[in-house]
């Protein structure tokens, strides 16, 4: 279910002064940094991930996998970090 939009405000506003967790390298998305974002998914809900420099369609493309690969909803994208959100169980 897609998040409103002042669920997305709120989160935003939370992540704004988190850290990032995961940081994705030169080497890109492996199957391990995705195991690494679903462990730190299921802990924190809210995650920071650092993504690789490069061009920003690639950045787009790594952050669409993510999303679909974790079952997660992006929050914000802005230069080289991004915001993911999945609710707990």
């Amino acid at each position: 279910m897609p998040l409103t939009r002042n669920q997305l405000k709120f989160l935003r506003a939370q992540a704004q002064t988190r850290k990032p967790v995961v940081t994705i390298g030169a080497a890109g998305l492996s199957a391990a940094v995705l195991t690494e974002i679903e462990l730190a998914l299921a802990y924190h809900e809210l995650l920071k991930i650092k993504l690789p420099a490069g061009n920003r369609d690639g950045r787009e493309e790594i952050l669409e996998h993510i999303c679909t690969k974790t079952a997660a909803e992006p929050v914000q994208a802005i230069a080289r970090m991004a915001v993911i959100y999945r609710r707990g169980e």
